[in-house]
């Protein structure tokens, strides 16, 4: 089941995080930054099998005219089910209903397949950039 949530389990964030690649060391001494993820979010969805979050989604944005998708996975035991396909759709309504047509996000490598057929295409002279200074 997908659902919308401001709350989540630091323990089952973490996991997902761990899961994705995400961590680093550093965040060790500081696990709890991940408690202001979903309310910190423009939107967040989980994943649920039971009372465990298996997936997650976000959305930052303003509310007006742009929005990044960022943080979507899915534990390796539930991929391939369908489950970040039915996240990204969530997320991608939600923005349509608030009226928020531009809509991007970096995907990791080889996700380029899996973001197509939601809809996405590559932004053609566009480079992502993160900041290390």
């Amino acid at each position: 089941m997908i659902r919308a949530t401001r709350h989540t389990d630091r323990e089952q964030m973490v996991k997902l995080y761990k899961a994705a690649g995400w961590w680093t060391p550093e965040n060790d001494s500081d696990p709890e930054f991940v408690d202001d993820i979903a309310p910190g979010s423009y939107w967040f969805v989980g994943a649920f099998s039971g009372k465990c979050m298996i997936g997650m989604g976000r959305i930052l944005s303003d509310g007006v005219s742009d929005a990044y998708i960022q943080d979507v996975t899915v534990l390796p035991d539930y991929r391939g089910r369908g489950i970040g396909g039915r996240i990204i759709t969530a997320l991608v309504e939600k923005l349509r209903a608030d009226r928020i047509e531009w809509i991007g996000l970096v995907g990791e490598p080889g996700t380029s397949d899996f973001y197509k057929q939601l809809g996405f295409s590559e932004m053609k002279g566009s480079i992502p950039f993160i900041y290390k200074g």
